[in-house]
């Protein structure tokens, strides 16, 4: 894939690299503020989930604008990872579901409560819907409970959520906390993504509601179907799409010159991973130290086979391991390594034959 390419597909992230944001994720909080609002008289805000960065420089952006050292506005920026030094934001690098991280947050708005707390926390996803939904209802609930700590009375959370087929649980459970919830998805957020997000307005904890971290606040455990629910029963969740025809479409493909003479130039990232989890498989594929087996790979036609081969013949590390004699057990691994395509070597179709003619043999 050219250097290009990825910014060809995607206009909202070849917009954030020239705009400055760390990722695309920003406009969908500027595009939620578009209609909600949100950032109105906010003086103490919390990004949960924070990393890379990109809702907390919306934050600064919005809150503080250019009054920098000046400004009143406090904002705290919460993560497990570290993230890069964003100006004007204090980072907590820490756990939310721990009570420790709340206390951390509430010191340094010196004892005072937050106006908004935001959160655009999304589990690795696995591509199982329901294991993901799952997941992230469990992240959105874990935000939640550390909000009621840190939100004050009034006060607005922003959140990411999956729509799946429990939404009207997780709908029902925020709606005791908060008065005002819209399921929102903006503009920017793909339309082939079931991610959306719940904007909770007006914090009003039921009477007597205390915040306990060692209590899983609402994770109801239900056996009867929903879906099943009629009248006042059935709680149906009002879903909002913003945005109009004249924006841009996150699932369209746009070319790389948005305007007739304007040149394109390609830009790095504005901030790069620190230290992630792929550094090290990075490092050694750089220096061409990944173990190497010409047989694993997918093989599909004859063409591909000859293909393997000849690139056999030009290395010796390749060849060399052709030379050297498989068991059985080695082309069951091979098999087993790629369940998606079919693997296909010599000693495989060799092996696979041998035993079609002892069969034969036998009858």
């Amino acid at each position: 894939m050219g250097r290009s390419s990825k910014d060809k597909r995607d206009v909202y992230y070849r917009r954030a690299k020239e705009e400055g944001w760390r990722a695309r994720s920003a406009y969908k909080l500027l595009q939620i503020n578009d209609d909600f609002n949100i950032f109105e008289g906010v003086k103490k805000a919390v990004d949960l989930c924070a990393a890379p960065g990109s809702w907390s420089q919306v934050l600064a952006k919005k809150l503080r604008g250019d009054a920098g050292s000046e400004s009143d506005v406090k904002i705290v920026a919460v993560d497990l990872q570290a993230m890069a030094p964003i100006p004007g934001i204090i980072q907590i690098q820490g756990d939310i579901t721990k009570k420790s991280t709340a206390q951390a947050i509430i010191g340094h708005f010196d004892g005072e409560e937050a106006d908004l707390v935001v959160c655009d926390g999304a589990p690795d996803v696995t591509g199982l819907h329901d294991i993901d939904e799952y997941i992230q209802a469990q992240l959105l609930l874990a935000a939640l409970n550390i909000t009621t700590h840190v939100l004050k009375k009034g006060g607005t959370f922003v959140a990411k959520i999956f729509r799946g087929k429990d939404v009207t649980l997780l709908y029902s459970q925020l709606k005791i906390f908060f008065p005002f919830v819209t399921v929102f998805k903006p503009r920017s957020s793909r339309n082939s993504s079931i991610e959306a997000f719940v904007v909770c307005q007006k914090y009003s904890p039921p009477d007597g509601y205390v915040p306990n971290m060692s209590n899983p606040l609402l994770d109801c455990q239900y056996e009867m179907d929903y879906n099943q629910l009629e009248g006042p029963n059935r709680v149906i969740v009002p879903f909002l799409a913003c945005g109009d025809l004249s924006g841009f479409d996150s699932d369209m493909t746009y070319p790389l010159e948005l305007e007739p003479g304007e040149t394109y130039t390609y830009r790095e990232p504005t901030q790069s991973p620190i230290n992630p989890p792929y550094k090290d498989a990075c490092e050694l594929r750089r220096t061409d130290r990944l173990s190497k087996s010409l047989l694993d790979f997918p093989i599909r036609n004859s063409a591909d086979v000859d293909s393997a081969k000849s690139k056999a013949s030009n290395d010796p590390e390749l060849e060399l391991s052709l030379a050297k004699p498989k068991s059985s057990e080695d082309i069951v691994h091979e098999v087993s390594q790629d369940s998606n395509s079919t693997i296909i070597s010599d000693d495989l179709i060799f092996s696979a034959a041998s035993k079609s003619l002892e069969k034969m043999s036998l009858q």
